[in-house]
C-alpha cells in the first residue's frame, strides 16, 4: 500500500527485521531481528498484524494490532498495542498513516471498533489518539502472570 506522502505502508519482511531492530532499541524496546521475527509470525498467527513506514532506508515506523472477539460486541474489536515513530521522522504524519493502515488491516478482519492502548509514560498519545477521533474509554490495568527474571 502506497501513501500519498511517498511512504509505503506494509507488512514487514525478513528484510526489515535488522532495522526494525533498531527503530525498537531507540524507543528502549530492544528485540534481536530473530526474536522479532519469532514474535511478528506469533502475532500474525494469533489474530493480527503488524505494519512498518518505509520511505527510503530501514523503517521508520511500526504498528501493531491484534483482534479478538468479546462478549459486549457482535464483531471483533481491533487494539493498536504498539505505535512507534523514529524520533527523526516524528511530526511528518507518519503515525497517523500508520493508523490509517492499521484501521483499514482491522476493517479488513471484521472488526467494528478499533482501541489505542496508551502507555503509562506515552504523555503524547492521548492527545494524539484524540486528534484522530478516539475517545477516552475508561482505564486498563495490568497484572505480570509469571515472575520476572
Amino acid at each position: 500500500m502506497k501513501s500519498r506522502h511517498g511512504l509505503e505502508i506494509r507488512i514487514p519482511t525478513g528484510a526489515d527485521l535488522p532495522g526494525l531492530s533498531v527503530l525498537l532499541a531507540e524507543a528502549g524496546q530492544a528485540i534481536d531481528p530473530p526474536e522479532l521475527g519469532r514474535r511478528l509470525e506469533a502475532l500474525r498467527q494469533r489474530g493480527g498484524t503488524a505494519l512498518i513506514a518505509l520511505e527510503w532506508g530501514p523503517p521508520s515506523g511500526l504498528v501493531t494490532l491484534h483482534w479478538h472477539q468479546i462478549l459486549q460486541a457482535a464483531r471483533p474489536v481491533a487494539q493498536i498495542t504498539l505505535l512507534l515513530v523514529g524520533p527523526g521522522e516524528r511530526r511528518r504524519g507518519i503515525g497517523r498513516l500508520l493508523v490509517e493502515a492499521a484501521a483499514q488491516a482491522a476493517r479488513s478482519a471484521g472488526c467494528d471498533a478499533l482501541e489505542l492502548v496508551a502507555p503509562p509514560r506515552e504523555s503524547s498519545l492521548p492527545a494524539f489518539g484524540r486528534a484522530l477521533g478516539f475517545v477516552e474509554a475508561g482505564s486498563r490495568f495490568a497484572r505480570a502472570l509469571r515472575k520476572r527474571r
